[in-house]
């Protein structure tokens, strides 16, 4: 059996994250979102198929040509747009599970898809129905439709999209007709599927991980975090470090004397704490990076060859590679109206829904000493601020 992946889209509410990097190769906890994926499946398919577009050499350059012994095989997707044209001239045999690359799924739930005698779908219990794709049952309990954003209510079962099915559906896909938003979506395929072959709902029992916008990263690091079920503690720890709780500390990463750990932590490789300084709540700290003495970190992921120099406060923050962030940086987390904290993303304030978040900085970002920035700032790509400036 085979796995298809669609990973060719550019994700435009992540920008100017994925100006650089892919969305399916951000890293959650230790791997990237497509990797995730792959661990779960390797053991029950024999060949990966993913389909790329937006900067499909940085996935060829990050996984080449297998993951775990099992091959690898990348497809461009054409011209035409959407799910079902991503597949539709795949020459593939038999059957296979196709999924989209947008969430992290448990591994329990993802097996039901896989471990399926037949063919199926996984599947959400949603309270709002009207706004996803809903799965449509007959009185004999046979699946026969899915619609999208039904008006009245016809079930709460919510499509996931992760399909076990056959070669027919790319048949079928070369013959539909466009959909209302002039693509060929898989769905259409799917229910010519629907009236052929017996197909089954596997119910999720588990946590899964949308990540949308920028701030989600920190959603999914603290779900990682708080399933920690021990410490890993690769390399070195100085003497008079106190760590509360549970560490993942990766190889040639060093804390030094003073530093402060307080609740679930994640240190990659090749970092150095220096002394005396208060990481607490849900931190990821990346590749490369150096904190000089006298920081307080708190619930911010803080990516590749990062330094963040002496005095400063990084709370509830997305920090991205290669920011130089210098001394007694200070900024807000919290509106004094108590309000959601909306951040500017496209062209247009979105509700992020937390009441607490600092800023988002993207790569390559200088700031100068006493940079303060108000709650919810976005610090674009390749900026520099002066001496003691604020970002309003």
């Amino acid at each position: 059996m085979k796995a298809i992946i669609l990973a060719a889209g550019e994700w435009s509410r992540l920008r100017p994250l994925t100006d650089t990097t892919p969305k399916p190769l951000i890293k959650v906890f230790g791997k990237s979102i497509l990797e995730h994926t792959l661990d779960s499946l390797h053991k029950y398919v024999d060949e990966f198929i993913i389909i790329v577009k937006y900067k499909q050499w940085l996935f060829r350059e990050t996984f080449k040509d297998k993951y775990k012994k099992v091959k690898i095989t990348y497809v461009e997707q054409w011209e035409e747009k959407w799910t079902g044209a991503a597949i539709k001239w795949i020459n593939i045999k038999w059957d296979f599970i196709v999924l989209n690359w947008d969430s992290i799924f448990d591994k329990k739930d993802l097996e039901k898809i896989a471990k399926l005698k037949w063919f199926g779908c996984l599947v959400k219990k949603v309270s709002n129905p009207e706004k996803y794709w809903i799965f449509k049952v007959n009185k004999k309990n046979e699946v026969v439709e899915v619609v999208e954003k039904p008006e009245k209510f016809i079930w709460d079962l919510a499509n996931m999209w992760v399909y076990k099915v056959n070669s027919k559906i790319i048949d079928y896909l070369k013959d539909v007709k466009l959909s209302k938003r002039w693509e060929i979506e898989l769905t259409c395929g799917l229910n010519i599927f629907l009236k052929n072959f017996p197909f089954e709902l596997k119910e999720m029992k588990w946590e899964f991980i949308d990540i949308w916008y920028p701030w989600d990263i920190l959603k999914a690091n603290t779900y990682f975090l708080n399933n920690l079920k021990k410490s890993k503690k690769k390399w070195k720890i100085e003497k008079n470090v106190t760590i509360n709780w549970k560490i993942i500390l990766w190889k040639w990463s060093i804390l030094k004397s003073g530093t402060y750990i307080e609740w679930n932590v994640f240190i990659w490789e090749n970092s150095v704490i220096w002394p005396n300084i208060y990481i607490r709540w849900n931190t990821v700290i990346w590749d490369n990076c150096r904190l000089w003495n006298g920081n307080e970190i708190k619930n911010s992921s803080i990516w590749d060859y990062t330094n963040i120099a002496h005095l400063s406060y990084v709370w509830d923050s997305v920090i991205w590679n290669h920011v130089n962030i210098w001394g007694w940086f200070i900024s807000a987390n919290l509106r004094h109206d108590w309000t959601n904290i909306k951040i500017p993303i496209k062209w247009e304030l979105v509700d992020s829904g937390l009441r607490k978040f600092w800023c988002i900085i993207w790569d390559n970002t200088k700031t100068w000493i006493n940079t303060s920035t108000y709650p919810g700032r976005v610090i674009k790509s390749s900026s520099f601020t002066a001496p003691w400036e604020i970002i309003k």
